[in-house]
């Protein structure tokens, strides 16, 4: 089975440990507190590499959304062909992740923070959380569905307003109650599991991914 994963960052555990310092920076002080000198310290490693790594500040912004956008999975290549059951399985680990990520301290702060800058001139903040966070995301999830199309497991006419509705059934309005200061679900896994059970009752191609399904609500 391929993917289409070319838009995966690839960092090194260096790189991802930097990374993960500056979103640390960023959760606990907000963006003033993102600046060369404070990652540098926070993170032991020099300015010039930060510079040889992420380039400007836009750059390091891009790599820290990239990288958490990473962290919701899709699937790996692999040789191996593609069953309703490892459907099933990707599709529950996408949601999870996806809930996990999103209601996340790290996404509620950058998402805040780009929102209180939207009416800003020259800011950038948004833009890239589109580009290098949710269209990221977007891509793989994408590729998966139409890995599952190809193998004969789910059926649609446009890849990407039927990944719509799959988001749709996953998240739903929690994103948006969540950044108004709502508590996330106690239960990930549940909500992923529902969500995806909704979706192939409406994309599942195949008998097996029908049996599949109803095996799955009657566990």
């Amino acid at each position: 089975m391929t993917a289409e994963l070319s838009d995966m960052p690839e960092f090194s555990p260096r790189q991802n440990a930097v990374l993960e310092q500056a979103l640390k920076l960023l959760v606990d002080g907000g963006e003033k507190a993102l600046t060369t000198s404070g990652l540098a310290r926070a993170a032991n490693c020099s300015k010039e590499s930060l510079y040889k790594w992420f380039g400007d500040r836009d750059g390091l912004l891009a790599a820290m959304i990239a990288y958490q956008a990473s962290k919701v999975r899709t699937f790996e290549r692999s040789g191996g062909r593609l069953t309703a059951d490892l459907l099933r399985e990707h599709l529950e680990t996408f949601g999870r992740d996806l809930l996990e990520v999103l209601s996340g301290e790290v996404s509620l702060a950058l998402n805040r923070l780009a929102i209180g800058q939207a009416s800003r001139e020259g800011s950038k903040l948004g833009r890239l959380l589109v580009e290098h966070g949710r269209r990221q995301i977007d891509r793989r999830a994408i590729g998966l569905m139409e890995a599952g199309r190809r193998a004969g497991l789910l059926r649609f006419p446009d890849a990407d307003s039927a990944y719509h509705t799959l988001y749709g059934l996953i998240v739903s309005d929690l994103h948006v109650r969540m950044l108004l200061g709502e508590n996330g679900l106690k239960d990930n896994a549940r909500q992923a599991e529902k969500a995806v059970h909704a979706f192939l009752s409406l994309h599942g191609a195949s008998q097996n991914t029908e049996r599949a399904g109803r095996a799955h609500s009657d566990a």
